[in-house]
């Protein structure tokens, strides 16, 4: 399920794809309440229909709300709209100047055209 620039999720717009994995899709977004930027890690549509994998990214969120490091990006919150659950987490530098893409599953990282 890929979002094209401008869609909305609650306070956030959409931007531009950032990278993709094993357990969703990472967009640059703005957050329209507060005026920053944000990455938005969405968990695919099959996966939140799964009980077991929706309770396993909730339980991802919660561990890394616990950490405090500056290699470890911070969680804002854990959200759902229109039916899509995705964590609203901080753009560190890495992801702003580089735009890695992770290719997915294990595969090479290369770098995004954007």
């Amino acid at each position: 399920m890929a979002l094209a620039p401008g869609t909305k999720l609650g306070a956030y717009e959409i931007q531009s794809p950032l990278g993709a994995g094993g357990m969703g899709e990472v967009y640059r977004a703005s957050d329209t309440k507060l005026g920053r930027d944000v990455a938005l890690k969405v968990l695919p549509a099959e996966m939140a229909h799964d009980p077991e994998r929706l309770t396993r990214f909730r339980r991802e969120a919660k561990a890394l709300a616990q950490l405090d490091h500056p290699n470890i990006v911070t969680i804002y919150s854990v959200e759902e709209s229109d039916g899509i659950h995705f964590l609203t987490i901080e753009r560190t530098s890495l992801i702003k100047e580089c735009g890695w893409k992770d290719g997915g599953r294990g595969g090479p990282l290369r770098q995004s055209k954007d």
